[in-house]
């Protein structure tokens, strides 16, 4: 079983603002640090971030309404601490500590990914969706029920009724959708809102893409500060996530829907 949800759920839209955020910092840097939390509904955007480089209200705001609409921001940025940056500031080393599972996608993972997007693309609003064996659940705000009937039988539709949805209705924050974004690979901590450096970004997508290459279970571990991981240089698992990165188009496009 499998569930996904799409861009415009709250906790999506969290993820969007802060991977836009991360954009942003790689504009002004080619290795920047950065963490970024978003908690957004209800009219405010509450976004606290660490990070190395400088960032305007204009800049931040900007972003934020453009994913979210005209809402309040409410914005604290602090300095990176000054010893982890100088940890990090002639090697590329390891961000953190962690434990990283990749899985080969699954039949109803790859099928439900499929329909969540041919959904959203009829329905740009927010909507969530659970495939189990051959039981869909689609909740899908501001949707007509009989033209989702009509393209997919046996389905269960909006069991509460019509709904909404979005920042007006519910709240959103950073990573809490880590089952729609990784999948049966979901181990250590999140995707969204960080740099590169980070063993959360890079080697999520690391044993992702080893294991969908594999067709088979990948387990590692890392340190914080370890230079080299599963054999190969950290620097070079940092380069491949880039690349990863850059052909999705961004920390932004990559949080619309996670690795699948």
């Amino acid at each position: 079983m499998i569930e996904k949800v799409n861009p415009s759920h709250p906790d999506k839209i969290a993820d969007r603002i802060a991977g836009a955020i991360v954009d942003l910092a790689y504009t002004k840097c080619e290795n920047p640090k950065v963490a970024v939390e978003v908690l957004i509904g209800h009219g405010v955007c509450h976004i606290i971030m660490e990070t190395s480089e400088k960032f305007t209200d204009k800049e931040v705001k900007k972003i934020v309404n453009r994913i979210a609409g005209d809402i309040k921001l409410d914005l604290k940025v602090y300095k990176q601490d000054v010893h982890l940056a100088l940890n990090q500031e002639k090697i590329v080393k390891c961000g953190d500590n962690g434990i990283f599972k990749g899985v080969p996608l699954t039949k109803e993972e790859i099928e439900l990914s499929k329909i969540a997007r041919e959904i959203y693309q009829e329905y740009p609003y927010d909507g969530k969706y659970i495939l189990d064996q051959d039981k869909l659940v689609i909740c899908q705000s501001n949707a007509l029920k009989e033209d989702l009937i009509k393209k997919y039988h046996k389905v269960i539709i909006n069991p509460l009724g019509y709904w909404t949805g979005g920042i007006n209705v519910d709240s959103g924050a950073t990573n809490r959708k880590l089952g729609s974004d990784m999948g049966h690979s979901v181990t250590g901590g999140g995707l969204h809102g960080k740099d590169l450096s980070k063993a959360d970004v890079s080697l999520n997508i690391y044993v992702f893409k080893k294991a969908q290459e594999l067709q088979k279970e990948v387990n590692i571990s890392c340190a914080i500060g370890d230079t080299f991981v599963d054999g190969k240089s950290y620097k070079e698992i940092v380069e491949e996530a880039r690349i990863y990165i850059k052909e999705i188009g961004g920390f932004e496009k990559f949080a619309e829907w996670g690795l699948f």
